[in-house]
């Protein structure tokens, strides 16, 4: 008889929350696009990068 593979809490409540809230799928999208999926502008990035201070090799904190 096959083992039941591991599935974490966190897991299995955003499973339960997509199942009661069908709806959320489409607002997390609709979200997502708001913030992330846009258009690059590569001219504006490389005027954006040369303008900038240079970056040390490697930053302590």
């Amino acid at each position: 008889m096959p083992k039941k593979p591991y599935e974490s809490d966190t897991t299995t409540f955003i499973k339960s929350l997509f199942k009661k809230k069908p709806e959320l799928r489409d607002q997390q999208l609709k979200a997502r696009s708001l913030w992330w999926d846009k258009e690059q502008d590569l001219k504006e990035q490389s005027e954006l990068n040369k303008s900038g201070i240079k970056k040390k090799p490697y930053e302590y904190y």
